[in-house]
């Protein structure tokens, strides 16, 4: 069985892992649009998480099988389309993976120095997309969200340059990072303690920052009935709000920085003529139907940046389905499901299949699951049969096409180059963030076009 996996992060790379755990005989082919694997595990988790970004390892294992190639620097849609896929294999499993940053919709937003999450994490981790901007040049910052991801932006922007500099960054990153300024940031939380997604983990870790101190008012700590009945329900829950308490009773200690959590606040404008001159704060509550609503108050936060940590919004993948209430691609355990059906042989996995939700590691349950489904509809004579199923007619295509491919050779290619460079410097990888620079390190390996 021939299966085609769009997408090299981790939901597509455990779908080829389960693939290959079958006892059926299966070849797997990998695109992805960039010269590199491992997508959020390289470009979206925090550089100072490195235990987290060891999984890309693991990744690499699966890639590594005999039975599994890999195509970098194909984009889906452009390179190759769902026509060319249903010519040469007998399934496709989409995993293709993050989807558009949601906006505040707020007046202001697109000033000089308001931000999403996204363009921060991706410049940072050297995505070849991201563009190098004024991120770090604000003294008073606002960060707008109640998740890890605006705890990585809020933690990050506390790391000295020294700290970066001891990562997988960009050589540039780590230069630009000497002019880092923010001292005040404010994590504005538009519902209550109780109902932040914040991880615990995630929360003690803001408290290692050093020379920062946390500062929070006692009575956003005040919790409604709705709140205490959460909190007797989720343990979760119950852990975050004993970390904010402990933090609300700790006297300041005189740090340079500070950090204040604001629970009940709902960013209402960005104000400012060119660039962000402040954030007017809404103060909200939740009435009976469980509904955020406006309580009356507020007021004006002096700061010179915004980041918005708020969700996500779907983006169009040619040849799918989208469901625009929806944040994922309509499925039925996987199964793409068109108005008219199931659409056959098409398959899709991680955030495509579920949403943006859950850690790296859902992914490799969530593709297992994804796996079993097209094995089930295999078993069952549900997949079209490919008209040229050849291995070799792949390649041949895309060399027709003159589509520089990066096959997993010159990948490694590139990752003992980015090793080198980082052991140069004393760090643990320095990321060449640019394709162009990408190819031509990645085609100095042996066999390349």
């Amino acid at each position: 069985m021939r299966v085609a996996v769009i997408g090299a992060g981790p939901g597509g790379i455990y779908a080829a892992g389960a693939l290959l755990g079958t006892d059926l005989a299966v070849s797997v082919d990998v695109f992805d649009r960039l010269p590199t694997p491992s997508g959020l595990v390289r470009y979206g988790v925090a550089p100072d998480h490195p235990k987290i970004k060891s999984v890309a390892e693991t990744l690499a294992a699966i890639l590594e099988a005999p039975e599994v190639r890999f195509f970098g620097n194909v984009a889906y849609g452009t390179d190759i389309n769902q026509e060319d896929l249903a010519r040469h294999y007998d399934a496709v499993i989409h995993a293709s993976g993050i989807p558009d940053p949601r906006p505040l919709g707020i007046p202001g937003e697109e000033l000089l120095g308001s931000y999403t999450a996204d363009e921060f994490i991706t410049w940072y981790n050297g995505h070849p997309n991201a563009e190098l901007s004024t991120f770090l040049d604000a003294r008073q910052v606002a960060v707008i969200g109640a998740g890890n991801v605006a705890l990585d932006v809020v933690r990050m922007l506390l790391r000295t340059a020294d700290e970066v500099g001891a990562t997988d960054v960009p050589d540039d990153v780590v230069t630009t990072w000497k002019r880092a300024s923010a001292e005040e940031i404010h994590l504005l939380s538009r519902r209550g303690p109780a109902q932040a997604e914040f991880t615990t983990v995630e929360l003690r870790e803001l408290a290692k920052v050093e020379d920062v101190d946390i500062v929070i008012d006692p009575a956003d700590l005040e919790l409604d009935p709705a709140g205490e009945q959460l909190l007797e329900q989720d343990k979760a829950a119950r852990r975050n709000v004993e970390v904010f308490r402990a933090w609300a009773d700790e006297p300041s200690t005189g740090q340079s920085r500070r950090v204040h959590l604001h629970f009940w606040s709902r960013p209402r404008a960005i104000t400012g003529t060119e660039q962000v001159e402040g954030l007017e704060v809404e103060r909200t509550a939740l009435n009976d139907d469980d509904q955020l609503v406006a309580e009356g108050s507020r007021e004006q936060l002096e700061v010179q940046a915004v980041f918005s940590a708020v969700g996500y919004v779907p983006r169009l993948v040619p040849g799918l389905p989208v469901d625009p209430d929806a944040t994922a691609v309509p499925n039925d355990d996987g199964r793409v499901l068109a108005s008219d059906g199931v659409v056959p042989g098409c398959y899709v996995a991680g955030w495509l299949k579920r949403g943006p939700t859950g850690v790296i590691g859902t992914n490799k349950s969530d593709a297992t699951a994804t796996v079993a489904t097209l094995l089930a509809d295999a078993e069952a004579g549900g997949l079209p049969a490919p008209a040229a199923p050849d291995p070799d007619t792949v390649p041949a295509l895309l060399d027709e096409r003159g589509i520089a491919y990066v096959s997993w050779e010159q990948w490694l290619e590139l990752d003992a180059h980015e090793l080198s460079e980082g052991s140069n410097q004393g760090r643990v990888r320095s990321k060449v963030a640019t394709v162009e620079a990408m190819m031509d390190i990645a085609h100095r390996a042996r066999g390349s076009p």
